[in-house]
């Protein structure tokens, strides 16, 4: 059996998927999981950035769903395997382009490597199957190669 983790990974994914409170609240709620600020992917976010990333997670689905699918943790670091999604009812911000509400599901698997700084995160080198979620909603299609 696998030993438990320390890192509180409901408890960052529940920023994602739960309401928020109003105005500093929020805030202050990513800032008791984040440091502020942030690295993602090599960007610098703040606690008001993640905050409204978090909003239009919640606008982009009815009833967010979230599964993990595994966590591994090395000293400072975190690795998180999951999938979120839902009802696809508001605008989605894919590495391609907006990609406008379809009504169908919609579900993303994401893996977030985490680096800890005092037990908060303070940078995040994340990968998202967007190809796959495009895919599943008829978006995007593999060409056959052409021969030459």
């Amino acid at each position: 059996m696998a030993a438990p983790t320390t890192f509180d990974v409901e408890r960052l994914l529940r920023l994602w998927s739960d309401p928020l409170p109003d105005g500093p609240a929020a805030e202050d709620a990513f800032r008791t999981v984040y440091t502020d600020p942030v690295t993602v992917n090599g960007r610098v976010l703040t606690a008001a950035d993640l905050v409204a990333r978090a909003r239009a997670v919640r606008g982009t689905f009815e009833q967010v769903r979230r599964e993990v699918v595994a966590v591994v943790e090395d000293g400072d670091r975190v690795a998180v395997a999951f999938r979120m999604g839902g009802r696809h009812v508001g605008p989605y911000e894919s590495s391609a382009g907006p990609v406008p509400p379809t009504g169908r599901d919609l579900e993303l698997r994401v893996i977030d490597v985490l680096t800890l700084t005092g037990g908060r995160i303070s940078e995040i080198v994340m990968v998202a199957d967007e190809l796959g979620a495009l895919s599943a909603l008829g978006l995007v299609q593999l060409v056959p190669a052409t021969t030459r």
